[in-house]
Formats: C-alpha cells, structure tokens, sequence
C-alpha cells in the first residue's frame, strides 16, 4: 500500500469516525448518585459539557475551608465505562483526586472535618473512553481529519478519536449537609490538544483538569 493510499484510508475512516460518534459518551443524571433526583437539563449550557445540574442561591465567598471526600468509582449499571479495566479507572481517580484538590488549595484551606464555612465536595467518577492509540494524534494531520477537527475546534467539540470523562459533582454545606448544588459533566481536550491524543487516558486526564479548573470558577 503506497502512501496517498494510506493517507485517503485514513481520511475516510476518520470521516467514519466522526459521522458515527462511535466513541462518544454523554452523560446521564446516573441513577446512583445521591443528587440524581434533584437534578434536571441545564437549558443555559450551550457547550453540552454540563447536560444536567441542581443549584440554589449561594454567595460562595462566605466560603473558605472544604473537605474533599475520595473520588468515587461509580457502580451503578448505568456506569459509562465501557470495558475499561479496573486499573484505568484507579488511575483516573486518583489524578482527579490530586488535580481538584490542587485546585481547590489556591482557594480554600482543605480540612478534614465539618465546622462553619465549610463546604464538602463529593466526586464520582461515572465514566471515561480512552484515546484510540497512534490513529488519535495521525488524525490531527489527516486532510479529511484536519477539516473536521478544526470545525470541531471551532464550537469547543470533541477531536476525533480522542478520549474523554464523565463525572458528577455534588457540593454541600458541612455543617447543615444541605445540598447547595449538583451538576454531571463531560470533559474533553481541545480538538486540536495533540498532547492530549498521545497515551491512552491523556484525553481523560485533561479533561479532569478542563473540570477542575471549571469548578472553581464557579466558586470564586
């Protein structure tokens, strides 16, 4: 097989790929969590990244120590795992473990119990689709890929065979246990984040970072 005809194949099938969104996830309000009940469509999220979110009036700056339970490792049969191994799904959640509380540490005074002006945030990781090896990053130079992923790229969308992650967010007053706000989310790397396609769950780990980093611009 001659180069331009490796290059057309590659073209086509990334056309394929993007037609078919055969690695594509969205997120569900997962049966499971706690806030599922409260949750309902957020009509104010253009992006799709936030599909489902509770919320109540909160003035965030009264705020200023947070207890960050352990990421869960969401069970419940409406899980978005795929057949990911048990191993991946360890590996994820500790990054986003280490990567919300690096966060939150620029913001908050991280504590381990419930006192005044504290918050606790629970993370449940429901879900994650690993990069798809070597073809991830080839797309990004592709003719038929570069087209779509710079589309793509354009309306903050998904790179072709690229990775992604689905969580859930819950937020509550530690003192009260009163839930002040809940949200599930898919996140993902640019389209055109060629760190992000090398590695398997590099895609999944940027886009915890993407979540981090969106979360607290909600608090401050």
């Amino acid at each position: 097989m001659n180069r331009s005809i490796a290059v057309r194949g590659l073209g086509t099938l990334v056309l394929c790929v993007a037609a078919a969104g055969c690695a594509s996830i969205a997120p569900v309000p997962y049966s499971e969590m706690a806030s599922s009940a409260y949750m309902a469509p957020d009509k104010s999220d253009a992006s799709g990244r936030v599909p489902y979110r509770y919320s109540t009036p909160v003035d965030w700056r009264t705020y200023s120590k947070v207890i960050l339970d352990p990421v869960v490792i969401y069970r419940g049969r409406d899980h978005q795992f795929g057949d990911m191994s048990g191993k991946d799904k360890a590996t994820l959640a500790a990054y986003m473990q280490n990567c919300f509380a690096d966060r939150l540490r620029g913001r908050f005074v991280l504590v381990r119990e419930p006192g005044p002006n504290t918050l606790r945030i629970r993370l449940t990781l429901t879900g994650a689709v690993a990069n798809t090896p070597v073809l991830g990053t080839l797309s990004r130079f592709d003719l038929a890929g570069a087209v779509y992923n710079g589309v793509q790229a354009a309306r903050d969308g998904e790179g072709t065979m690229t990775g992604s992650v689905v969580y859930g967010v819950e937020i509550f007053d530690a003192t009260t246990s009163r839930l002040l706000s809940a949200y599930v989310t898919k996140q993902y790397p640019a389209a055109y984040d060629i760190k992000a396609t090398t590695g398997a769950l590099a895609a999944a780990t940027a886009g915890l970072d993407e979540g981090a980093d969106a979360l607290m611009a909600q608090l401050n």
